[in-house]
């Protein structure tokens, strides 16, 4: 299948097509991955996220290898620090919600400079617990699919508190994730993150991580138990592994966070 690929950057700008069906309905997932000195990190990852949620959402394939390539080449332009992020949609349709006759996916190809998270990683965030509590839908649970309104709302509350971020949980108050990364907690010695077959998105630096933190396992968490975690950090492809130093104002220790940052290279 041939592969539309549009780079969106500071000198071309072009026009979005109104029958496009991200833009129309949220209709197509993204991923968003960082550069380092040229090399596009944990590409593998984000690439088999996406072919599962194309999968799972019958969206059409693009042309993998070609946009593995073009993710290369884009990639290897860059000597500091990049964001690349990658929002494949459905393709062109009519109006109305049915995707009628829509074969030929679009991929966007935006980059921008990857934001400095230095002192998050080495000090830690300091997190509160949003009122907003995520809708539980297994059809998109896990997936990173452009309807993110949830996520809009969340960071707009977060805006009205002092803290660095928030954690999010769902309708049956269970722990999900943060506005826009997974967390990982420790309970009686051992690492556990939440499972996502509910809700939230599930990050690939979370599969990063899963697979090299020694014991490490999905577990639920009630909100009502947060503040009895022993140690939290969060996730992303971007934020690396940051601690969590507080909840609300109880204070958490780093010193093990730092250690598996230390342990876990990306």
């Amino acid at each position: 299948m041939s592969t539309e690929i549009i780079v969106i950057n500071d000198s071309a700008q072009p026009q979005v097509a109104a029958g496009c069906r991200a833009l129309q309905y949220g209709d197509g997932v993204f991923t968003t991955l960082a550069v380092k000195n040229g090399q596009p990190q944990l590409w593998s990852l984000h690439l088999a996220r996406l072919q599962l949620a194309v999968t799972r959402l019958a969206l059409p394939a693009p042309d993998w290898h070609v946009l593995t390539e073009t993710v290369a080449q884009h990639a290897a332009q860059f000597t500091a620090p990049t964001v690349i992020k990658l929002l494949l949609s459905r393709g062109i349709g009519g109006r109305g919600y049915a995707p009628h006759q829509c074969h030929h996916p679009i991929v966007y190809l935006y980059t921008a400079a990857m934001p400095d998270y230095q002192h998050w990683q080495q000090h830690g965030l300091r997190v509160g617990v949003a009122k907003l509590r995520l809708a539980i839908q297994p059809a998109l649970a896990g997936l990173k699919h452009t309807n993110r309104l949830e996520q809009v709302l969340l960071k707009q509350e977060l805006a009205q508190t002092s803290f660095d971020d928030l954690l999010v949980v769902d309708q049956q108050q269970h722990l999900t994730e943060a506005t826009a990364a997974n967390v990982f907690y420790q309970w009686q010695g051992q690492w556990f993150t939440p499972p996502l077959h509910l809700a939230g998105v599930a990050g690939v630096m979370r599969q990063h991580v899963m697979a090299n933190l020694a014991g490490c396992q999905e577990r639920v968490l009630q909100v009502s138990d947060i503040k009895h975690v022993q140690a939290m950090f969060l996730t992303n492809a971007l934020l690396g592994i940051a601690p969590i130093n507080s909840i609300e104002g109880y204070a958490l220790p780093i010193a093990a966070v730092r250690q598996i940052q230390q342990e876990i290279l990306c």
